[in-house]
Formats: structure tokens, C-alpha cells, sequence
């Protein structure tokens, strides 16, 4: 009939008012998506930044509060300590059993002590202020914030234990919040910060003070140190009292077993970890590896200072051998811009890249070897490797008595007698293995940060077996072990050959 609607006519006003609070609902969903939130998914999209400048300077922008909050006295007394073991034995009995592999069980709960700025920002702010100053050199020529930057395994690790859990990739380590709920306890000072930048009475007077404040803590005192963990990966740094925190578990360069820089009883592999030094050049990406192996046209680089102590002294002894022989390139220079430049040079054009000691055993060339897609050749008798536990260096690098190294003619006729098909897969492990020794922020899976933390849950049954024997021992007891009688930490040249 005319005049009259029919059912879809009289629907349609309805469904298209449907359709525009429709609209209108999601602009208002997307309206309130927060900046913060927008910044999560770009930071977790972003292109990892592997410079401790640059990556610095984003942290101290978007992560340093703008006015700390005052740091207070801390004082604890028997009780506090008492009460305090009580609550962690209720939860490690609770955790024991539901999890069946505690505590060895992933991921491993931090605490991350909250120390007044003058150990954390006010160092990093020292740092980003004063860095362009490469003037500033070391005694032995090295620019000191070159030095800084090759040691900064402190602040990659700080910033991603801090970094929200949104914005973090690891998933082997989660921060708590509180003290009892924790496996280990991250003491966040920069210790290679302050003994390079502050005159030397102020840094020893910060040493002091960082000791006492951490030691009254609680979590401390309950286990003397044993679950603690201390960034001090320049062996110059923090010397003066850390014969006080020697229980606490040391994240180290090398363990110098010469007693140069460690004394001994303070360093062993059960209870420290190595960490690599932060290379010094750029990444040699794929693309890099590919256009540079037709230009590998130097059998053995290096590139450093030739005139080193202790087990160094091997650095001449090879000059004397080496100069002047075909393919091998020797030559003196230090880690300024310019030095680092030549050395990623030479690098990129080498098939070997000699690693011998410096003044500790290790040496960063390794890790900038590695990252320049150069087989390392390591003569250094006494060396430690990072995450020997679960990389196999055999893999990449080439182990070579110094004994050997200094025959006239040995090392060359070594060199030359590898094989182009086991260089060439010795090459392809070496930029298999760059990514282990990349610090990143994000911190990324199977870079340094994540393997730090693969090896830490190996050691939690030893630190809970000290940490418990430590408590109850009594007066007139056998006394702690305290490793002084261990053998030093030598690999014999005949297993490695």
C-alpha cells in the first residue's frame, strides 16, 4: 500500500544511529590510548641501540626521576635481621613445594637495591656531562671515558632489571619488589665511574660509603653477602673495601690469578661470573661479513698498546717475533676515536686478529675481534672466558701457549697451516656467536644481559649451601672455606691444542 514503510526502511535510521555510536566508541578507545602506551610498543619495535652514549642518553631522559627521593639512614639490629630470615624461610618453604626445580628455577627474582643517587644517577649524570672530554687519559695513554664505556656491563644490566616488564624482552629474570620474595640482590653502583671521575680521596670516601650502606641492609646481614651481586668489572675499581663484600657474587673481567688485581680467596668460578668487555668498534653485519671476505687480505692483525705489565709482557715478545713478516700487520695505538677506527679497519681486513694478554689476562680485542667477523688468536695462559658454560670458544677461537707463540717461526707456520675450509667455518661461527657479546637496550634473548642470568641459576644451590652453612656455623667450628688453597686458574696449552 502507499505510504507505508516497510520493515528494512523503518530498521535502517536505527542500524546507522548502531553504526555511528559505533565509530564514536572506537575514536574514544583510541583517544585514550596513552603516550606511555604508544612509547611501550615503539620501544619494543626499536632497533636495539648498542651505544653506551646513546643508549645513556635516552635513559637519563626517560627513566631518571627528576628529583630522587632523599635516601635515608639505614640501621638494622638482630631483630629486624631475625624477623626478615623468617619471612624468606616461610617462602622458600612455600616455593619448595610447588616448584620443582627450586631454586634453580627460571625465571630468577632480583631485588634491585634502591641506593641514594650519589652511587646511581648523580654517576651517570658525571659521566654523560663530561664524556666528549677524551683528552682525559689514563696513565698508559687509554682515553678514560673509552675505558668507562668498554666496562659498563653495571649499567646495561641496571637498566633492563629497571625497565618496566612491558618493555622488557628477557624473560629468564623478573625484578620484586620485595626483599624476601628474592633469589638474588643487584647492587646498583657504578663503581669504574667513580674511581675514573672523582679525585681519588672522594671515590675511596664513596667506596666507604657504599660499603657501609649496603652491608646494613638486612638481606645482608642474614647471608653475609652470598646472594648479593657486585658490578665491578674494571679490576682497578672498588679495590680499597672489596675485601669486605668478597662472599658477594663479583662480576668480573678475568680472574687474574697472579695476585696483581685479585687476592687470593677473593675470585673463583663457583661463585663469580665473566663478563665480556663492550666492544670497541661496530657490529660487521651480514651483509658487512659477506662484501669483507674477499677484502681479508692480512693474515694477523693487532692493534694496541705493545708495552704491557704482568702477563702483558708477551705483547713485545710477539712484536720482536712478528714485525716485518709477510701478511701480519703490528701496530701501536690506543682506544680513541681515531685508534678505534683504525683498528676496525684492520680488523675487517684480517683473517686472524691476535688477542694476547694485556695487563689482566683478558683483553677486549677478543670481543672486538669477534664483532669484526676476525678469528681471534688468543695467547694468554691464564684466561677465563664469559660463559665458558655454555659457549664453546673451540668454535671461533684459535689457543695458543705463549711458550709456543715466541718460537721463532712457530705462530706463523701455525697460522698458515689452518685449513680455507676451517677458517671459513670458523668465520661463520664467529658471526654466529657476535650477538652473545652485544650489549643492547633493549637487552636482548642470547645477548650478554640473558646469558649473565643463564649462568646465575647454575650457581643459586652452591649460594643457598653457603648461605645457609655461613648461619649456622658456631664458634670454634672448621672455618669457612674460603678458597685460598684452590689451584690458580690455569688451562693447560697441551688440551687445548
Amino acid at each position: 500500500m502507499a505510504g507505508k514503510q516497510s520493515p528494512r526502511s523503518r530498521s535502517s535510521p536505527i542500524l546507522l544511529m548502531v553504526l555511528v555510536l559505533l565509530a564514536f566508541s572506537i575514536l574514544l578507545f583510541l583517544y585514550s590510548i596513552s603516550p606511555r602506551t604508544l612509547s611501550t610498543n615503539s620501544d619494543l619495535n626499536r632497533r636495539p641501540e648498542t651505544s653506551f652514549v646513546a643508549s645513556l642518553e635516552h635513559f637519563l631522559i626517560h627513566r631518571a626521576p627528576i628529583s630522587p627521593p632523599p635516601s635515608r639512614e639505614v640501621r638494622t639490629n638482630d631483630d629486624v635481621v631475625r624477623d626478615f630470615d623468617d619471612s624468606v624461610y616461610r617462602i622458600e618453604s612455600e616455593r619448595l613445594q610447588v616448584e620443582p626445580y627450586f631454586p634453580v628455577g627460571m625465571p630468577i627474582r632480583v631485588y634491585v637495591y634502591k641506593m641514594p643517587s650519589k652511587f646511581t644517577y648523580d654517576l651517570l649524570w658525571m659521566f654523560r656531562n663530561t664524556y666528549r672530554e677524551t683528552s682525559n687519559l689514563t696513565s698508559n695513554g687509554s682515553p678514560v671515558h673509552r675505558l668507562i664505556e668498554q666496562h659498563s656491563i653495571d649499567y646495561w644490566l641496571w637498566a633492563d632489571l629497571i625497565s618496566p616488564e612491558s618493555e622488557r624482552l628477557l624473560r629468564n629474570v623478573v625484578r620484586v619488589d620485595r626483599q624476601d620474595e628474592a633469589d638474588l640482590f643487584y647492587i646498583p653502583f657504578f663503581t669504574t665511574i667513580s674511581f675514573f671521575l672523582l679525585e681519588k680521596q672522594h671515590c675511596k670516601a664513596l667506596y666507604r660509603e657504599a660499603l657501609n650502606w649496603v652491608t646494613e641492609q638486612p638481606a645482608w646481614k642474614r647471608s653475609g653477602g652470598w646472594d648479593h651481586i657486585l658490578p665491578v668489572h674494571h679490576p682497578w675499581s672498588f679495590k680499597s673495601v672489596r675485601k669486605f663484600m668478597k662472599n658477594a657474587i663479583w662480576l668480573l673481567p678475568d680472574m687474574d690469578s697472579t695476585g696483581n688485581w685479585y687476592k687470593p680467596g677473593q675470585v673463583f668460578l663457583e661463585k663469580d661470573i665473566i663478563l665480556p668487555y663492550v666492544p670497541n668498534v661496530e657490529l660487521c653485519d651480514a651483509k658487512c661479513l659477506s662484501d669483507s671476505y674477499s677484502k681479508r687480505t692480512t693474515l694477523v692483525f693487532f692493534r694496541g698498546r705493545l708495552k704491557r705489565n704482568a702477563g702483558g709482557k708477551i705483547r713485545a715478545k710477539l712484536v720482536a717475533e712478528l714485525s716485518g713478516a709477510e701478511g701480519v700487520i703490528m701496530e701501536e695505538g690506543t682506544s680513541g676515536e681515531g685508534g678505534k677506527t683504525a683498528a676496525q679497519n684492520g680488523m675487517r681486513k684480517s683473517i686472524f686478529c691476535l688477542s694476547p694478554a694485556g695487563d689482566t689476562p683478558s683483553s677486549a680485542r677478543l670481543f672486538d675481534a669477534v664483532v669484526s667477523g676476525c678469528i681471534p688468536v688468543i695467547v694468554s695462559d691464564e684466561l677465563e672466558l664469559p660463559f665458558e658454560g655454555i659457549l664453546d670458544y673451540r668454535r671461533i677461537a684459535l689457543f695458543v701457549s705463549s711458550s709456543d707463540a715466541v718460537q721463532p717461526g712457530w705462530l706463523l707456520t701455525f697460522l698458515r697451516s689452518v685449513t680455507p675450509s676451517h677458517i671459513r667455518e670458523m668465520q661463520k661461527n664467529v658471526a654466529q656467536y657476535s650477538r652473545h657479546f652485544l650489549y643492547s637496550s633493549p637487552a636482548q634473548p642470547l645477548g650478554p644481559e640473558d646469558l649473565v642470568w643463564r649462568m646465575m641459576a647454575g650457581k643459586l644451590v652452591n649460594i643457598k649451601l653457603h648461605t645457609r652453612r655461613s648461619q649456622r656455623m658456631v664458634k670454634e667450628s672448621r672455618s669457612l672455606c674460603t678458597c685460598e688453597c684452590r689451584r690458580a686458574n690455569f688451562t693447560s696449552p697441551r688440551l687445548l691444542s
